[in-house]
C-alpha cells in the first residue's frame, strides 16, 4: 500500500497550461484576428502566441473553446480556383500581360497552374501578394 502511494507521489502529474482557444466557431476559411482568440488552461496541446494564429486561414471549421493547433492554420489563400486574374510573363527586358484562370487555391509565394485565357495553354505561376501571378523569372 505505501509503496503504491509512493509510486503515484513520483508519477508526473498532467499540468494545465495556457493555450489559445477559438473564442467563437471559426467556420473553415476564415482569417483569425485577435478577437477570435482566447486564452485557456488546459490540458491538451495548442498554440500559446497569438501571433502564430493572427491573420492566418483556418483549414477547417475550429468550434468555440477548442484549443488552436499550428496543422489547422494556413496562409490566407489570395486565389481560387478558376477565378480570372492578371498573369505576367517576365524574361530579362520582355513583360507580357493577359488575363489567365487559376486551376488551384493558392497563397502568396504559391506555386499554381494557370491557364492563358488567349492561347489556352497551362503554365505554372507564383500567386504575389496583391492576387496576380508572374512566370518566368
Amino acid at each position: 500500500m505505501i509503496r503504491a502511494l509512493v509510486l503515484l507521489l513520483l508519477l508526473p502529474f498532467p499540468t494545465q497550461a495556457g493555450v489559445l482557444a477559438a473564442a467563437r466557431t471559426l467556420p473553415a476559411g476564415t482569417v483569425i484576428g485577435p478577437a477570435d482568440l482566447r486564452a485557456v488552461d488546459s490540458d491538451r496541446p495548442g498554440l500559446s502566441d497569438p501571433s502564430l494564429a493572427i491573420g492566418l486561414q483556418t483549414r477547417i471549421t475550429i468550434y468555440e473553446g477548442r484549443p488552436i493547433h499550428a496543422n489547422l492554420l494556413q496562409a490566407p489563400r489570395l486565389v481560387s480556383r478558376n477565378q480570372i486574374v492578371r498573369l505576367t510573363f517576365r524574361r530579362g527586358a520582355l513583360r507580357i500581360e493577359t488575363e489567365g484562370r487559376i486551376m488551384s487555391d493558392g497563397a502568396e509565394g504559391d506555386l499554381v497552374r494557370v491557364m492563358n485565357l488567349t492561347s489556352r495553354s497551362t503554365i505554372t505561376a507564383r500567386v504575389l501578394a496583391d492576387g496576380s501571378v508572374v512566370a518566368g523569372n
